[in-house]
């Protein structure tokens, strides 16, 4: 990775203090950089979607547990 970001380096910096370990290689470093990348698709998607935009489902997912017998 050429040029790390802020939020790479304070990954590293964490990951060292908590766990006493450096990213192995340049592919490490780019998985933290589509990590940050990642968290922010999931932060540009927060007030989009509702729990309770998909009710029947959840409902019909209830209902599905529900009706599984366990044998003992």
């Amino acid at each position: 990775m050429s040029e790390k970001t802020k939020f790479v380096n304070h990954m590293v910096a964490s990951i060292s203090t908590w766990h006493g370990v450096q990213p192995p290689n340049e592919v490490a470093l780019r998985m933290l950089g589509d990590l940050e990348k990642l968290i922010r698709d999931f932060e540009a998607l927060r007030g989009t979607m509702r729990f309770e935009d998909e009710p029947a489902s959840f409902e019909a997912a209830l209902v599905e547990a529900a009706s599984i017998g366990v044998r003992a």
